[in-house]
Order: C-alpha cells, then sequence, then structure tokens
C-alpha cells in the first residue's frame, strides 16, 4: 500500500500459514450444470480471467487469481460434471484434471496428449450446489467425498429455497457430511466472503469431508475386493485414494479397467472374479446397487437437514432493496438512482452552497485591483485561498458525506457488486464505483478513494480514468456554454463523448498492460444505519489531505500565474502556443493562456477566456465548431493542478506525468480531430 494513502487502522489476526505467491491456494469449483458455478466465478474473477480447454476436449475451463482477505487463490472454473462414475471423453477429463492436475501418474504416462490442464491439482474443492434440488447435488457430494480432500459446499440459490418453502438446517448438514457448508447466493454476491474464508480455513486446518462409506450390506459384499485392490505398486500407479479407486472399479469404470487392463493384466482376472462375487447376493447387478444406494444415502441426507414449509413472500424492506441494488438488471436502475442523487448534490445543493460561500467571497474582494507587485502577490494568494474553499467546503465535502453515508448504509457495495462485470471491460473493479462517483464532484478525492480501493497497476488505470470524469467545474462549463450556445444535444453529446473516451482508454489501458490484478471477494453487508462519529471520521480521512497537498500549489500557480500577468508575459506566451491554440485547435490566438492556466482550476480558466475575448457572449466571436473545439479541449484537458499533486502523492511521479501525458494528447488528438471532421462537414454542406 502506498504510504501516502491515509486509512483507517483496524488490528487483524494474522493466521498462518498464509496462502501467497508460490504457496498460493488452488481452488477447483465443481458442481452440476445450472448450480450456478460460473455465476460464481464470474463475481470473484480478476478483469481478464484465463481460460483455455481441457486437453483432447472441447470442454474450457477459466482460470484466475482471486484476493481472499490477506491470502490468494488460483481459482479454476471447471466443465460441469454430472457424476464421476462412468465418465468417457471431456468429462474424464475434468476428473483427471482433480485428481493429477498436470503431474500425471505411471498409469497415465503412455498417453500421447498433454495433462489436462497446466496447472496442479486443486488444494481443495468448493462444489456448488443447487439448494432447490439438493439431493441430485449431494449424490455428486459423496462422490468427490472419496477424494480425500478439504471440501467445502456451496449452498447456492438459497433465496428460491426459501421462497418454494424449503428450510435447510446448515448446521445438521455440516455435522453429516462433515464438511464446512455456507449458503450463498451468488447471482446477488450474498454470502460469497463466508464461503471463501470458509475455504481458506478448511485448507488451512486441512478439514476433510468425514467418510462416507456406501451403506453396510454394499461394504460387506466388496470387502475382498478392497482388500485384494490395496497394493502399493497400484496406489503407486493411479494416485488415487483406495475408497475411490474401489467404488470405480465396482461400478464397472471403462477408465480404471482398462488401465488395469494394461498396467495389471495379471492382477485384473483375480479383481473381475472378485467383483463378480461382490454382487451376487445382491438385489441388483452391482453397478446398479452402488447407483441406487448412492441416491437413497443422499436422499437420508437431506430428509435429515431439510424440510418443507409454507413458501416465504420475502416481501420484507430488505428484500426489496436487495431486488433494486443486486438484480442483474434491477441493479443497473438502482445503480442510476444513485447516480442521479450524486449529480443532484452536485449541480443543486453544492451549487447552492457554492453561491452562499465562494461567489460572496469573490464578490466581496472584487473590487481590489492591486498594481504593485506586493499586492499583485497578495491577491493572487487570496485568489488561491478563495479557490481552495471553492473546491473543498461546495463540493467536496458534501459529496463525500453522501457517498460515506451511501457506504455505511451497505449501498455502494452493492452497487459495486453489480458494476463489478461492467467495469471488468476497462480492467477495473467494481470497487471503484464510489471513487468515479465521487469524481463528478471532485477529482481529488476520487483519486484518493481509487487508491484506497486498488493496488498495483489497477490503481494507475483507475487514476488515469477518473481523470477524465467531468467534475462540477467542468460540467458546469459545459453546461454554461454548451447548454446556451449548442442545446441540450450538444450537451447531452460532449457528456456521451466523455463515456466513451473513458471505456475507450480503460480498454487500451488494460491491455497495455499485461500484469492482471486479482479477483476480489466482495462482501455484502448487512443494512445499517450510519453514525455520525463514522460519518465525520471518514469524512475527514478522505478530505484532510486537500490541506498539505493541493493548498500549496493551488496557491503558488495562482501567485505564479498573477506575476506573468502583471509583467506582461501574456502575449509571449500566446505566442509561443500558436502551434496548439491557431493552428491545429483552430482557436484564437488570444486563448493560449487560459487554456494553458485552466489547470488551476477550472472556472478561473473560463474567467480567463471572458477576460481575453473581452466579452462573456463568445458566441459572437466563436463559430460553433471552435466553440465545440474549446469544449472538448477544457473536458479531457488536466483536470487541475490539485488532482496532479494527488496523483503524485497516491502513484508516484512516473505515472502522473504518465497520467497528464495521456490527458494532454486525449485533449488534443480529440479536439483537434472533431474539429476537422466538424469543419469538413461545414464546408461539404455549406
Amino acid at each position: 500500500m502506498n504510504s501516502g494513502v491515509r486509512v483507517s487502522e483496524t488490528a487483524i489476526p494474522l493466521r498462518t500459514p498464509l496462502f501467497r505467491g508460490e504457496r498460493r491456494l488452488r481452488i477447483a469449483l465443481v458442481g452440476l450444470p445450472g448450480s450456478g458455478k460460473t455465476t460464481l466465478f464470474d463475481a470473484v474473477s480478476s478483469t481478464a480471467p484465463r481460460s483455455g480447454e481441457l486437453t483432447g476436449t472441447q470442454r474450457v475451463y477459466r482460470e484466475c487469481t482471486v484476493q481472499i482477505g490477506l491470502d490468494e487463490a488460483s481459482v479454476v472454473d471447471l466443465p460441469s460434471i454430472h457424476s464421476l462414475h462412468h465418465l468417457e471423453g471431456d468429462d474424464l477429463s475434468a476428473l483427471k484434471y482433480l485428481l493429477w492436475g498436470d503431474d500425471r501418474p505411471p498409469v497415465s504416462m503412455h498417453e500421447a496428449s498433454r495433462p489436462p490442464a497446466p496447472f496442479a491439482p486443486p488444494d481443495l474443492i468448493i462444489q456448488v450446489v443447487d439448494a432447490t434440488s439438493l439431493q441430485s447435488h449431494l449424490e455428486l457430494t459423496l462422490e468427490l467425498s472419496q477424494f480425500g480432500r478439504p471440501i467445502v459446499l456451496a449452498l447456492n440459490r438459497m433465496d428460491e429455497a426459501v421462497k418454494k418453502g424449503l428450510y435447510i438446517n446448515i448446521k445438521a448438514l455440516q455435522d453429516l457430511l462433515g464438511m464446512p457448508v455456507r449458503p450463498t447466493v451468488a447471482l446477488m454476491g450474498h454470502g460469497i466472503a463466508q464461503l471463501f474464508g470458509a475455504a481458506v480455513n478448511a485448507a488451512r486446518e486441512q478439514t476433510c469431508p468425514l467418510p462416507q462409506p456406501p451403506s453396510r450390506h454394499i461394504a460387506e459384499s466388496l470387502r475382498a475386493l478392497a482388500a485384494a485392490m490395496n497394493r502399493p505398486e497400484i496406489h503407486a500407479a493411479f494416485r488415487a485414494p483406495h475408497p475411490l479407486l474401489v467404488m470405480q472399479f465396482a461400478a464397472d469404470d471403462r477408465f480404471i479397467e482398462a488401465e488395469l487392463d494394461q498396467h495389471f493384466p495379471l492382477l485384473l482376472p483375480e479383481f473381475r472374479v472378485l467383483r463378480a462375487a461382490a454382487g451376487l447376493g445382491l438385489p441388483r447387478p452391482l453397478a446398479e446397487e452402488v447407483h441406487a444406494d448412492r441416491h437413497h444415502r443422499a436422499a437420508t441426507l437431506v430428509e435429515a437437514a431439510a424440510r418443507m414449509g409454507s413458501p416465504a413472500d420475502g416481501r420484507g424492506w430488505r428484500y426489496w432493496l436487495d431486488e433494486l441494488f443486486l438484480h442483474p438488471q434491477w441493479g443497473l436502475i438502482g445503480s442510476l438512482a444513485v447516480f442521479a442523487a450524486v449529480l443532484f448534490v452536485v449541480f443543486e445543493i453544492s451549487g447552492w452552497i457554492d453561491s452562499m460561500t465562494t461567489a460572496r467571497l469573490s464578490v466581496a474582494f472584487a473590487d481590489w485591483q492591486p498594481q504593485s507587485t506586493g499586492g499583485v502577490v497578495g491577491r493572487a494568494v487570496l485568489d488561491g485561498l478563495i479557490g481552495l474553499v471553492g473546491i473543498v467546503v461546495p463540493y467536496m465535502i458534501p459529496l463525500v458525506m453522501l457517498l460515506v453515508s451511501l457506504e455505511e448504509v451497505g449501498l455502494m457495495q452493492r452497487i459495486a457488486f453489480v458494476v463489478d462485470r461492467g467495469f471488468h471491460q476497462i480492467g477495473l473493479h467494481g470497487g471503484v464505483a464510489v471513487p468515479f462517483l465521487l469524481g463528478l464532484g471532485c477529482n481529488v478525492p476520487a483519486i484518493s478513494g481509487a487508491a484506497r480501493a486498488t493496488s498495483g497497476r489497477e490503481r494507475v488505470i483507475a487514476s488515469v480514468l477518473i481523470t477524465f470524469v467531468p467534475c462540477s467545474a467542468r460540467s458546469a462549463i459545459i453546461l454554461a456554454i454548451a447548454g446556451k450556445y449548442l442545446g441540450a444535444a450538444g450537451v447531452f453529446g460532449i457528456f456521451a463523448l466523455t463515456l466513451v473516451v473513458i471505456a475507450v482508454m480503460g480498454r487500451l489501458l488494460s491491455r497495455a498492460d499485461r500484469e492482471i490484478g486479482p479477483g476480489q471477494v466482495q462482501e455484502i453487508p448487512p443494512y445499517a444505519l450510519p453514525t455520525w462519529r463514522t460519518l465525520l471520521a471518514e469524512t475527514w480521512a478522505r478530505t484532510s489531505d486537500i490541506l498539505t497537498i493541493v493548498t500549496p500549489l493551488l496557491v503558488g500557480g495562482s501567485v505564479v500565474l498573477a506575476l506573468l500577468n502583471h509583467v506582461g508575459a501574456d502575449s509571449l506566451i500566446n505566442t509561443l502556443l500558436m502551434p496548439v491554440t491557431v493552428w491545429w485547435l483552430g482557436l484564437p490566438l488570444v486563448l493560449g493562456v487560459p487554456l494553458l492556466f485552466g489547470v488551476l482550476r477550472k472556472e478561473l480558466s473560463l474567467l480567463m477566456i471572458y477576460q481575453a475575448l473581452g466579452t462573456k457572449e463568445i458566441g459572437s466571436l466563436l463559430d460553433s465548431v471552435q466553440i465545440v473545439t474549446l469544449l472538448l479541449f477544457l473536458t479531457f484537458y488536466i483536470p487541475c493542478v490539485s488532482t496532479f499533486a494527488v496523483m503524485l502523492k497516491t502513484i508516484g511521479r512516473r505515472e502522473a506525468l504518465f497520467s497528464v501525458s495521456v490527458s494532454v494528447g486525449a485533449a488534443l488528438l480529440i479536439a483537434g480531430i472533431l474539429r476537422l471532421g466538424l469543419s469538413g462537414a461545414q464546408v461539404l454542406t455549406g
């Protein structure tokens, strides 16, 4: 974590061994079709999960690293498996991966193909179970328990089970299976953090499931066969648990029998005789009896741990809020509602506060226009401090307080979960949704927030993209000029273009850097009312940096600009900037200084434009193409010196300068190209 980012300190007990780096935990997601396994993987995956086909098949797996607290895990989303018995072709490759991974046993060395997957077998299995059809899934659970590895059961779709009146005793099911069971609703993010937390604990404690042997009559019938197959050479050749080998052979598994025939041809006849003898006293053929017994044991587990009751209506206020904020479709509407609330705060409440504070301060000192050098410096310091008040009081504090309140309530975490997959398209996680919303008020606290929510290259990408979010100052310029001269369509077009630029830049930045950050297990907290103590403490923590970082640069920049004006350097600067302003952007020469020093504050650039042109009616001096060009350049140009100062502290000098170059380059490229295009269109239509 960057030492410049202020975070609240919380003591977290460190449990060892710590699964990180080369000791990273390996987890396989296994389940029947329709269990929600892929939905669970999508909820925790990185922005660019790796994918491939199991060797010799067309079954696609996906794999990525996931951050689980202080631990890391390599999570593999395997193709769906119906059963471990009678597997052939594609399904058999999934079983081989679970058993051996990329380290094939002696019985598999004769195969010409590569290992099923290019990574090690799992340390732990998470089986995703559909709680609404528990019995069929528990049959697979009984088979997986023979692997002798830690297993965690994700009891998914619990919301649907409750609606249908199915009540599952989680503790009873855990005790019967001897494995952790966690209820989840993967589609809405409920229980995912608890599930992966239980997985890490199970791996750390090596909690393996209770043995789930077949019923007594089958176990007695297979006693002689199990004893005959319990040979060191067979165990060494297959590298598979002995109970699994016995049950697979008893169920006439073709793969096991074929390998025994090839590697132990002298023993196979004896095994076949013992298998035939085992089925003599059974009511049906041995393979069918094994399957029927597994079906019966799964049904017994369901009877012991679940009961039917009256369907729950689920119409409480928590239900409706989750439907609005966590539903895959409705959640986007809920997110837009929060976005609208943020805009209301920025343009209505913050605008009113601005008129009552900064505007009045500006009017109060408007008549003080000193001519001496000392007076000019004093006036510049005052302008810088007024600008500081204009950033902090109306736009930063109210918006930060609103978003902190929404986090304390639990809404922002839900929005982050819903928009997570969308943010994956630009190389980020949904956790940056809050900083992006904060950027609508001011980019300074937004970048600080992104530094808390991200790390590594994701922090850099988030910081660069936030500089393209139109803050309140840039939005005010767009609304003031475009609203007057371009109409509603022009305002909408500019804001829509910012979204396109953010999306395109995100794709380019994420593809240019091969370092992919880990996936995140996002916790969906219960709803809660915010407390004033937490609200004020968090607001201070997220805005206090403005005093130490931004104030010196804002005041110093104001002094430099005032001195340049005082000594008459404007014309020299305008002449030096002529290739940019006149030749490329097609703007009047006198706009060079306002565009250059707009980095102090965007509102200042608008005032300087009025002063340079000698009028607020800029439509009388600029045509529509020039107005569009000017607005686009101001929109994508460096937000302000305050933003650059925060970036220096959070992502470092090199990356901050890179962000500035991207911002300047994008502003010049977009404004210049659109100016040429619009000018050409005017010529063709005129």
